[in-house]
């Protein structure tokens, strides 16, 4: 055997030794993208990756054959029940919640929380009550377990098998999780709680909204969620504990944005931002797809897509959308499934599916017409093109305020748009210079990193494999209780202090001048 062949073998060996074994508690939809680039990432490196599929979820494609073991778990509800209950709440929140006053949309979304929450804790008995399966994970010998927190149990998994784990999140519902579970600080005065579209420049009215906000939403957490989970860890795991104690124990928090979509504001050490992370150079469109692309000539073309989750719209609403798309120049790709407009102009073509990031990456592409969800909202950032934001529901809102912050976004409502709404955001879009411009400087500013987002999201997750833990990197705020954390027990002390001085000295005060009366009393007497 000669030396190159010593060589690759040495090398094939090392690659061998240093392989890992992952396990992965995912959540559905676009979730699924982000934590996907990772564990394909991690498949290359050598690393093999289990997913701990249920049986309701939509993210494989059983007709293809997938680059990871998956273990299924059957749950006693279908996807179908599933589904309903999810169009349920998105059919409210999108045409109905405008109409409805604070306390009936709360009302609703709790009990959809409520319902969801009931079935996850059904989907975590079916895997940590399961000993048969805890058993055979057990054996596989995992060295860590990658979660999404969105979906709580994946740190109870990793507590039962005594393993490490890593969080992949965008954010949690008033950043509870993040507060509370990973410490980091996020002082009200300038830091805008998830979901409210606020900025880190706030007037006072705003900075009062914000901390209402704040109260809110824990309270919605302490009452809704936390109180119940908590007896369910401690029932698991057999000693008394509580949610937000177990997610506290996450090793690194991967936040999938960047400085090119958030605000600044404080961090810890074992946050780190990998925003972007399933974004890849465009690759070629399909034959037709480009000829109607090139078609377009020097007008170009604009990407119009509202996700995943949202199928179809009203008759009303697509044809107020497909008037305004026929009164553009530009050549439109719409991904829509729902009923032909009747509006529908020559220039739209609809598809059931598109590439995305493909078409964003096109030097033909001029906009881009979106929901504002976060995948969506990285691939034009990172390809540089300025969007008209229609946000629709959860975070959307938040992450079109966003852009319209940062210079790359128009705003439209969607309760209220016309025809002409939209196109005036289109041409504005198109037409003013600074759109692009902010487009470009924040693409920019994301390929202007020392290390990709996916790399550093797998260096760390790494990191945590060699090292068995990254505890190095966990601020001491973990240890301390609520009243410690703000320094009120120090200040009741210094205010006790402070009192008993106070008071000392208005004693000896009065002492001394009740001593100096009797003595000048008894010279005015002699």
């Amino acid at each position: 055997m000669g030396p190159g062949a010593l060589l690759v073998l040495l090398v094939l060996c090392m690659g061998s030794a240093s392989a890992g074994k992952v396990l992965v508690w995912p959540a559905d939809y676009s979730h699924w993208i982000n934590l996907k680039a990772i564990m394909h990432e991690l498949t290359a490196r050598g690393h093999h990756v289990t997913v701990l599929l249920p049986s309701y979820f939509h993210i494989t494609d059983s007709n293809q054959p997938s680059p990871f073991l998956l273990e299924k778990v059957t749950v006693p509800f279908s996807k179908a029940e599933m589904d309903a209950s999810l169009s349920n709440i998105l059919h409210l929140w999108i045409y109905e919640q405008h109409e409805m006053s604070l306390w009936e949309f709360s009302s609703a979304f709790y009990d959809f929380v409520v319902e969801l929450l009931s079935k996850n804790k059904i989907l975590c008995d079916m895997v940590v009550l399961n000993e048969k399966l805890m058993k055979k994970l057990q054996l596989a010998g995992f060295d860590l377990l990658i979660s999404d927190p969105i979906a709580p149990c994946g740190e109870l998994v990793a507590e039962k098998l005594q393993i490490p784990f890593v969080y992949s999140i965008r954010f949690s519902m008033g950043n509870a999780l993040e507060r509370f579970c990973g410490a980091i600080p996020a002082p009200p005065s300038y830091v805008p709680i998830s979901t409210s579209g606020l900025t880190d420049r706030m007037s006072f009215t705003e900075r009062m909204k914000n901390m209402l906000l704040y109260l809110s939403h824990d309270f919605f957490f302490y009452q809704i969620i936390w109180r119940d989970w908590n007896q369910y860890y401690s029932d698991v795991l057999g000693t008394p504990t509580t949610l937000c104690e177990t997610m506290g124990k996450a090793e690194l928090w991967l936040i999938r944005t960047y400085w090119d979509f958030e605000f600044p504001r404080p961090l810890l050490p074992n946050f780190e931002f990998v925003g972007g992370l399933h974004c890849q150079p465009a690759k070629p469109l399909p034959e037709e797809m480009e000829d109607f692309v090139q078609s377009s000539g020097e007008h170009g073309i604009v990407v119009f897509s509202l996700g995943s989750m949202v199928q179809n719209l009203t008759d009303e609403k697509s044809n107020i959308i497909a008037l305004a798309l026929s009164q553009i120049p530009q050549k439109v790709l719409w991904r829509y499934k729902g009923k032909r407009p009747e509006t529908l102009g020559s220039n739209t073509r609809l598809y059931d599916w598109i590439p995305q990031n493909d078409l964003l990456g096109h030097s033909k592409t001029k906009a881009f017409i979106t929901h504002g969800g976060t995948n969506g909202i990285y691939e034009a950032i990172y390809h540089g093109i300025p969007m008209v934001g229609i946000p629709l529901f959860a975070d959307q809102p938040d992450n079109i305020a966003h852009m319209r912050a940062k210079g790359m976004a128009v705003e439209v409502n969607f309760h209220t748009m016309t025809a002409q709404d939209l196109v005036e955001a289109v041409n504005m879009v198109l037409h003013n210079a600074t759109y692009k411009e902010n487009a470009v400087r924040l693409s920019q500013i994301h390929h202007d990193q020392p290390i990709k987002p996916l790399a550093r999201a797998v260096f760390w997750i790494e990191f945590v494999m060699r090292h068995k833990s990254a505890k190095h990197l966990r601020p001491a705020a973990h240890h301390l209780t609520w009243y410690q954390y703000h320094c009120l027990d120090v200040m009741a002390f210094l205010a006790a202090c402070a009192a008993v001085f106070l008071f000392s000295t208005v004693k000896c005060c009065l002492f001394c001048c009740q001593k100096c009366g009797r003595v000048m009393k008894k010279r005015k007497t002699e």
